[in-house]
């Protein structure tokens, strides 16, 4: 057996790419490791939502070399995922000891790509046409060993916001086929996993593509639904206006659906939105956040913001934080503005944000996340919730279990037996920043 080693950076997308590539290489005598310096294949898997992400792949990639020229020059090394699909040829004259250049929309190609290679070309597959509905090979998965398994349903993006990159790397809107992924979704519960999230950049557009049915991710929802067994399922991220009296009314009623929603907001001023060509102002956010909460008692909803964008005003950023408190956000994943290449905010240089302002607005916006974090954990003091525990582990000196309750709050539980992939009961006695402490019902 070969062995291979796959970096994988950015997003859950990116993980699930990684467990099917892993999949695919198995069927070629190749093995993974977690030692990258006893692979006989490198891969990096790439993200390229920020200049940061993408740096930090070249550098990777620039060990690797170093590796190859001065220990071993039969090692193969390969870019593929967002920053491969951006650059495709140029990976080549950046970094020369690269063997393959593998897009995002060809990873279905990796397996002849090997072959290739291993004959000794240099190969570039970052042609942008769209992924077959579902796996042509049929190729197993290879997923990492958790309670979680990560399952896209869509891939691609129409929004065209005016920040991102992700319509230019990962391509336009499409939706699998509902047996295809009732069928991943069978096999990971027979495998023992106890969650199911569903993928995708706007999860809730699943199935607008389809020509020939109106199923939609509710439909999906239900069927999934009608699974025998315990398990828990999730989908993110949700585009706000694509969410539907009918998802969240779904979403309600489901036993098996947590009540958990990713609704990233960006910022919280209704003209910066505009500028972003986010298809919502303050208020209908306010409108939809309301409704779920309304309809879903004890709901997570989390968020995603961006500090510094282009043009953005003191007030106008005051506005994102205002935003965060009156909508009572759980947590928000937030970012400094980081111009992207072929997205349109890129050429307005004359309206970026000097990198002092942007670094201080970044740190308060972090502030003001780890505040309401707090506020929000400790709304569960004294309450008794289920957790699935994901996993066990020793800290100073205790042994702990941790995971998640439905709505999405990790727990860490004392205890001296290890009850991962176990549903427990616990009773919340403590709250941290990041996390609510619970001790075991009896």
């Amino acid at each position: 057996m070969k062995h291979v080693y796959i970096e994988t950076m950015g997003c859950q997308m990116n993980k699930s790419d990684t467990e099917r590539m892993l999949g695919m290489l198995s069927h070629f005598d190749y093995e993974e490791t977690k030692d990258p310096e006893k692979a006989d294949l490198l891969m990096v898997n790439t993200c390229s939502i920020r200049q940061l992400s993408e740096d930090k792949a070249f550098s990777q990639l620039g060990v690797w070399g170093k590796w190859k020229q001065d220990r071993n020059p039969d090692l193969k090394i390969g870019m593929c995922g967002c920053v491969a699909q951006q650059k495709a040829r140029q990976v080549f004259s950046r970094a020369p000891y690269v063997d393959f250049v593998l897009g995002t929309h060809k990873i279905y190609s990796l397996p002849d790509v090997i072959k290739r290679i291993n004959n000794g070309e240099r190969v570039c597959e970052c042609e942008e046409t769209n992924l077959p509905s579902q796996n042509p090979e049929n190729y197993e998965i290879n997923r990492v060993k958790s309670t979680n398994a990560w399952i896209n349903i869509t891939e691609g993006c129409n929004n065209f916001c005016t920040y991102c990159i992700v319509p230019y790397t990962r391509g336009r809107e499409r939706s699998r086929l509902p047996e295809t992924i009732i069928k991943e979704v069978k096999d990971a519960l027979n495998a023992g996993f106890k969650e199911i999230t569903l993928l995708g950049q706007n999860v809730d557009s699943y199935g607008k593509d389809f020509k020939d049915k109106n199923y939609r991710l509710a439909d999906l929802l239900r069927e999934l639904n009608s699974i025998e067994g315990k398990f828990r399922i999730r989908f993110v991220t949700s585009y706000p206006t694509d969410i539907t009296d009918e998802l969240i009314e779904t979403a309600k009623e489901l036993d098996k659906v947590c009540e958990y929603f990713h609704i990233p907001m960006q910022s919280g001023n209704s003209e910066v939105l505009k500028a972003m060509n986010r298809r919502y102002d303050r208020e209908t956010y306010a409108k939809i956040v309301k409704k779920v909460r309304d309809m879903i008692p004890d709901v997570t909803i989390t968020s995603d913001f961006i500090a510094g964008f282009p043009g953005e005003t003191e007030e106008q950023f005051e506005d994102t934080l205002t935003a965060i408190d009156e909508f009572e956000l759980d947590y928000c994943n937030v970012a400094a503005y980081s111009p992207r290449e072929k997205t349109v905010a890129a050429r307005w240089v004359d309206k970026f944000i000097p990198e002092d302002i942007k670094n201080e607005r970044f740190q308060r916006l972090n502030d003001k996340v780890k505040e309401n974090c707090l506020k929000s954990n400790l709304k569960y003091l004294g309450r008794e919730m289920e957790v699935l525990v994901e996993n066990f582990y020793e800290h100073k000196g205790q042994m702990i279990n941790t995971g998640k309750t439905r709505n999405f709050k990790t727990v860490h539980i004392p205890c001296d037996t290890d009850l991962t992939g176990q549903f427990v009961n616990v009773k919340i006695s403590g709250a941290k920043t990041w996390y609510i402490k619970a001790v075991l019902c009896t």
